[in-house]
């Protein structure tokens, strides 16, 4: 079979294709032919930083093609999606049985990744904000996977969303048709009046920001791969919090499951949408990684696999 890989760390231009043999699922495992994959940012950030060659993750769909022992939850044929933490760029992939779910008749595989892990990503972000009706929030890398997301969800709270993009002139105009009252930009001196919330996924100089546009009483809800430093003494000025998550560590596996079928469910009623940047070829990979890399994608990157 086809998979993606890298031998050293760099630009998209280490990534190759290489033929391997199928990978047999282990304990509480499933076996997925995939049908498309998600490519996010902390996959891209990793080959192009390092500190070390590691296989590629991303979300997954496809097809169950073989069960390891031990798993009572699926079965062959069935259509899945999950977040897979190696070897994701391939044709058959292995998913841990507590990392997949089913998908929906009526969806197809690059819906699936498009909506599912960004969606609980951002539904997630939303609960740690604790943010209530009429209340202001602001979302970093709005346009993203995530950020169309969270967007939805926002407005679907009730609140204000103010979108922080790095290109106001091309992004500005797509986050406001999922929502988004008001647009700033990262290299803007000011963004405007004080937020109570602010979701941010960016890091470095944008974290920094994003603390500072806090209004009095505001929460951060920090959770993105890139790391940066948060000012304890602008938080104490402003009487503000800051909290922190990712989604690899332990949670409720029934509260997620909750939250994927609300997701479905509101994707089903038309108000929650994904918005897919490019459908790429599982062999384009390094492509997919140069738009990723050049922050010039209106949504989620997918790569597709025939």
């Amino acid at each position: 079979m086809r998979r993606v890989n890298y031998a050293v760390n760099g630009g998209p231009e280490v990534l190759f294709v290489e033929d391997v043999p199928t990978p047999v699922p282990g304990p509480s495992q499933l076996l997925v032919r995939c049908e498309a994959v998600g490519v996010t940012w902390p996959a891209v950030r990793r080959v192009r930083e390092g500190p070390e060659p590691v296989p590629l993750g991303g979300e997954v769909a496809g097809v169950v093609e073989a069960l390891g022992p031990g798993v009572r939850g699926f079965r062959l044929g069935d259509r899945v999606t999950g977040l897979c933490f190696e070897h994701a760029y391939a044709e058959r992939a292995v998913l841990a049985e507590h990392m997949a779910s089913r998908v929906p008749e009526h969806a197809d595989a690059v819906t699936a990744v498009a909506l599912v892990h960004s969606g609980l990503v951002a539904r997630k972000a939303c609960a740690a904000g604790l943010i209530g009706r009429g209340e202001s929030v602001l979302i970093t890398a709005a346009a993203s996977g995530v950020g169309t997301m969270a967007i939805q969800l926002v407005r679907a709270h009730g609140a204000r969303v103010v979108a922080a993009v790095g290109d106001k002139q091309d992004k500005g105009a797509f986050v406001r048709t999922l929502g988004a009252e008001a647009v700033v930009g990262y290299d803007d001196p000011s963004w405007g009046e004080p937020v109570d919330v602010a979701l941010e996924c960016v890091g470095g100089e944008v974290l920094d920001k994003a603390v500072r546009a806090l209004g009095r009483g505001g929460r951060l809800v920090a959770f993105g791969a890139q790391p940066g430093a948060i000012c304890s003494g602008e938080l104490m000025t402003r009487g503000a919090s800051a909290t922190g998550f990712r989604m690899g560590s332990p949670a409720t596996p029934s509260l997620y499951a909750c939250w994927r079928d609300e997701l479905w469910d509101w994707h089903r009623e038309g108000w929650l949408r994904t918005r897919v940047h490019a459908e790429i070829p599982l062999a384009r990979a390094a492509r997919a990684h140069e738009v990723i890399e050049s922050r010039a994608n209106l949504g989620k990157v997918v790569l597709v696999v025939d």
